[in-house]
């Protein structure tokens, strides 16, 4: 079975600074999670044209396979409570299979 990750899609928050301000303990939780094998937190740049961007921020936690991060999904609810808190423009979270995560 391959690797799975649970990805938080955040979009743009009504408050940015709040928003910054509170994400660091989110991330705290998700270290918390049993299984958890990697985390990446990334911050989408800035649209040149100004216009919003289509995302603000992603957060990918990898897990061995499809039952460790269902595992660690059932003991989610403090980061998943944390994250429905402060993802004020919305969040849409995913699990999805690793099928490639080097080049080639």
């Amino acid at each position: 079975m391959n690797p799975t990750k649970i990805t938080f899609v955040y979009d743009n928050p009504t408050n940015p600074t709040a928003f910054e301000q509170a994400y660091p303990d989110q991330l705290e939780l998700a270290r918390k999670l049993p299984g958890l094998t990697r985390l990446q937190s990334s911050k989408v740049w800035p649209k040149e044209d100004g216009t919003p961007t289509p995302a603000y921020r992603l957060l990918d936690l990898y897990f061995a396979d499809y039952t460790a991060a269902t595992t660690a999904a059932s003991e989610a609810g403090p980061l998943v409570g944390e994250t429905l808190k402060h993802a004020t423009g919305g969040v849409r979270i995913v699990f999805a299979e690793v099928v490639q995560d080097e080049l080639t």
